[in-house]
């Protein structure tokens, strides 16, 4: 066998390492208007490193091909909204057809990581030394994992069962093709109208049937109805759909609320937070005296969750990307508020997401290198310069 063969061989796949992080951060809990998951390359291509960064840029591609990475796992996704083409006229299309050109595979964990206990919010959780920490906006109940459960003839049983493997259903964590079957006997009578795969018409049928369970991703499960219809012989396919809520989900959620030790100085926090997150950009809204006690956040571009800040009893809120009216309307509303950028609210998240992986994939057994990148991707730069005391800090919170 030639090196280069042998070395292939050796290689982790593609599909190993989608399958550590989806089992890390979900794709069903992500939110449902997000992209995520493996947006470039093909699950059976080997891997031999693995580049995180925060941003698809022409440069992180680069970076990637300079050291050894084929696949680029991003925060935010490449493909965000459906391309009607893939060509250089967009930037997504361009950047799509840079990596496929570099064999680099493109994967993304974007709300299933903002959403995660230990996700996007963590750094200012850590930072802070928040208590009593719950998400801002709770994950729903139900919008987990499913269970399908069927009812089959057991000379067919194998056959559904590897048309619902197909269709995404039962992988628990780093196992595939899970299934829970049990042997006992259903009963039907079938109309004049009716025409049974097994049994007679006019008369009450016992069959011998095999109750056949998996898991399936929410994501994946209209996928896995529509298989399990297609494989299955029966004219009229009986199933249910059982919502799970797995440990996974406590504590899962959009954003983190909780409580300082002791009360802080608005200013102190926003200093804490400008050098560890760091966040060179950091504006602060409010009088920087004020104590604060009970604080909010979110990672990213967390605007929308201003109203559930206020309905946690926050003191102060901290996100990224936060809008002029928006920010005008909670302070008005008796909140403070920091914008310290969205840039650095997630950069500052990627060395627990890296440290997860590498745990991860220390117990699968993958052994393609782990890098951070170094190339930052905020598109700010500090400007020098002064500006204006518009005296809205007077008497205001």
């Amino acid at each position: 066998m030639s090196r280069a063969r042998y070395a292939a061989v050796m290689a982790d796949r593609l599909a190993d390492w989608l399958q550590a992080v989806d089992a890390l951060y979900p794709q069903n809990h992500a939110a449902s208007w997000d992209s995520t998951g493996l947006q470039v390359g093909d699950p059976d291509d080997p891997v031999r490193g693995v580049l995180l960064c925060l941003d698809v840029v022409a440069a992180t591609l680069d970076e990637a091909a300079a050291r050894g990475a084929d696949l680029l796992l991003a925060h935010h996704p490449l493909l965000f909204r459906p391309l009607d083409r893939l060509t250089v006229a967009t930037v997504s299309g361009r950047l799509a057809l840079q990596a496929a050109r570099s064999r680099i595979a493109v994967l993304a964990a974007h709300t299933n990581f903002d959403s995660a206990v230990d996700g996007t919010t963590e750094p200012v959780v850590r930072l802070l030394g928040l208590g009593e920490v719950t998400p801002l906006a709770p994950a729903a109940p139900g919008d987990g994992d499913c269970k399908l459960v069927t009812f089959v003839p057991p000379e067919a049983t194998q056959r559904v069962r590897s048309a619902l493997t197909a269709a995404g259903a039962g992988t628990i964590g780093a196992y595939r093709e899970c299934s829970f079957q049990v042997r006992g006997t259903g009963t039907f009578e079938a109309t004049a109208g009716a025409n049974p795969a097994v049994g007679q018409r006019g008369r009450r049928n016992e069959v011998v049937e095999d109750r056949l369970e998996m898991v399936v991703p929410q994501g994946r499960l209209s996928a896995a109805v529509a298989a399990l219809r297609h494989a299955h012989p029966y004219e009229e396919v009986a199933y249910d759909v059982l919502r799970l809520l797995g440990a996974t989900d406590a504590g899962r959620g959009m954003g983190r609320v909780g409580d300082l030790a002791a009360p802080l100085a608005l200013g102190t926090i926003g200093q804490r937070l400008a050098v560890g997150l760091p966040s060179p950009h950091l504006r602060v809204g409010g009088d920087p005296h004020r104590p604060i006690r009970r604080v909010a956040a979110c990672g990213g571009a967390g605007d929308a969750l201003i109203g559930a800040a206020l309905d946690a009893g926050a003191d102060c809120y901290i996100t990224g990307d936060l809008r002029h009216h928006v920010a005008l309307d909670a302070r008005s509303a008796g909140m403070a508020v920091i914008d310290a950028g969205h840039y650095a609210t997630e950069a500052a998240a990627l060395p627990l997401l890296q440290q997860a992986l590498a745990q991860a994939a220390s117990r699968r057994g993958l052994t393609a290198r782990l890098l951070a990148s170094a190339v930052r991707t905020d598109p700010w730069q500090i400007h020098p310069g002064g500006g204006w005391d518009t005296g809205l800090d007077k008497g205001a919170p």
